[in-house]
């Protein structure tokens, strides 16, 4: 049995890449089937594209970590997807398969004109999984956390050219790294694996009529407001056997929805709650998906548990 609204691990595209780059900000992204990357590349270092004029030719006016003014002479011919490092960050160099956050200024490569920014300030983008065949992996090779890359992206009809200012702000762990809370008594024990997987343990009692909420781990990130799209690991278990019918960490990635494209339980245990902290929820059929006679086709009647660490949130763009 699965969680009836479908949590989907994260899948990055072109398409989806450009989205999240541009999130309100604008239409004018790359189609998926006009990657500029060429042949899949298997090192993750070698996957960063190289240099080329156009890249070469824009000059950058700001710090890293700063929403920064790209300028060049406008307009800026991009035939191949083309990176130019402007300042190398420190530390270990990312891996391939690691979840990465990023910042970045956007710009049209025909007028010069700033398209937007996000990933600055209190506008945090999802982490991503950085790999040598998505767009993330190809800007960014295996560099280091604080690196600066100018990236010209070459045009895709009717879609113009564009150039970022790309930051690597930091890689995040695949669980919750936020500091140990003590447990409410009475509620579902849990215990981690090594690598932050949990394990649920249901009392010998009976189901809580109400939503019970217990904050395991408290993070120190941005808090989840209403609306927003979270990435998150999740274990979903029955109160009425104990059994697992959901999770991310037995589908083999983390997954990405809506706070508001989930059953109201999981949503409350999600907004107010900040990122990098690990959420026991204990949700009633009334907040779940209905009361009724439990049975084996679905999750009708039943009480669920979670434990949902939150690795990141992106606030749902304002409306115009």
């Amino acid at each position: 049995m699965r969680f009836i609204v479908r949590i989907r691990p994260l899948a990055l595209s072109a398409v989806a890449l450009s989205a999240v780059l541009l999130a309100g900000c604008s239409s004018s992204a790359p189609e998926a089937d006009a990657s500029p990357s060429g042949p899949p590349v298997v090192d993750l270092c070698s996957a960063a594209a190289p240099a080329g004029d156009a890249s070469d030719a824009v000059t950058i006016d700001g710090a890293v970590g700063e929403e920064s003014t790209a300028t060049f002479t406008s307009p800026l011919e991009i035939t191949t997807l083309q990176t130019t490092v402007i300042e190398e960050g420190s530390g270990d160099p990312v891996e391939s398969g690691e979840l990465v956050t990023y910042a970045l200024s956007a710009f049209n490569a025909e007028t010069g004109e700033k398209l937007g920014s996000i990933g600055y300030d209190d506008n945090p983008v999802l982490p991503v999984q950085i790999s040598p065949d998505n767009p993330v992996g190809q800007i960014l090779g295996c560099a280091t956390p604080g690196t600066r890359v100018v990236v010209a992206y070459p045009p895709a009809d009717p879609n113009p050219g564009q150039v970022y200012v790309f930051d690597f702000v930091a890689t995040v762990p695949n669980a919750a790294w936020g500091e140990p809370q003590e447990p409410v008594a009475g509620l579902p024990e849990v215990t981690l694996a090594d690598d932050g997987a949990p394990t649920i343990e249901i009392p010998d009692t009976d189901a809580p009529a109400e939503l019970q909420l217990d904050t395991l781990k408290k993070g120190d990130g941005a808090t989840v407001a209403p609306g927003d799209t979270v990435l998150v690991q999740y274990t979903g278990v029955k109160w009425s056997d104990g059994s697992v019918f959901d999770s991310s960490w037995e589908n083999g990635a983390p997954a990405s929805f809506q706070t508001t494209g989930v059953v109201d339980g999981f949503r409350q245990a999600l907004e107010g709650q900040t990122v990098g902290s690990q959420v026991l929820v204990v949700i009633p059929p009334a907040l779940g998906y209905g009361e009724g006679e439990i049975n084996d086709k679905d999750l009708v009647g039943e009480t669920l548990v979670f434990v949902v660490d939150i690795l990141g949130t992106q606030h749902a763009a304002p409306t115009q």
